[in-house]
């Protein structure tokens, strides 16, 4: 789903010019960011391969409540640094992330971290449906940079087609990446 979350910032980037895109691409991807050392560490696994055909166990990084903890915190430091609406907008943005991840994963999302309680885990998993997540997904790459392009041509047309087709290239690259297992 990382083309989907990045389709998601591009479309938020539209309509607030000010937000740096770095920090909307990164606040799109926090929660997979900070999953890396500790899959790295053993601490979250994923267990199969391939375009949704994993079954990850990131019981930290995106469980409910650790997306809003992690989402506070990049807020929290975005609105020391940007101001308090882009930091607000910035946490958002962090917490789409499990939000977008619901819907295209299996039952692995935990509430608690760690999966404290062996409580129910939750995802309507899109993913078991790998063309239909596919398309899903670049309807949001497309929506987003679409959204990007129009807002960022009415103030530099030539800057608009140049990091629209960058952006455009980028997410479809992507894409592909994920699709087949890259």
């Amino acid at each position: 789903m990382i083309a989907g979350h990045f389709g998601l910032a591009a479309a938020v980037k539209a309509g607030r010019p000010a937000i740096p895109v770095w920090t909307l691409m990164l606040a799109t991807a926090w929660l997979d960011v900070v999953f890396v050392p500790l899959y790295l560490s053993g601490i979250e696994t994923v267990d199969g391969e391939g375009y949704g055909g994993g079954v990850i166990h990131a019981d930290y990084t995106h469980s409910l409540v650790g997306a809003l903890v992690l989402a506070a915190l990049f807020g929290g430091v975005a609105a020391i640094k940007l101001g308090r609406e882009a930091g607000l907008i910035l946490a958002g943005v962090v917490f789409s992330h499990w939000l977008l991840d619901l819907v295209v994963h299996r039952a692995d999302l935990p509430i608690l971290p760690g999966n404290a309680g062996d409580l129910p885990t939750f995802g309507f998993g899109l993913w078991r449906l790998p063309a239909v997540s596919a398309v899903v997904e670049l309807l949001m790459l497309a929506i987003g940079i679409g959204l990007y392009w129009r807002a960022a041509a009415k103030r530099d047309p030539k800057r608009a087609r140049t990091l629209g087709l960058s952006a455009a290239a980028f997410g479809v690259a992507t894409l592909a990446a994920d699709l087949l297992g890259v």
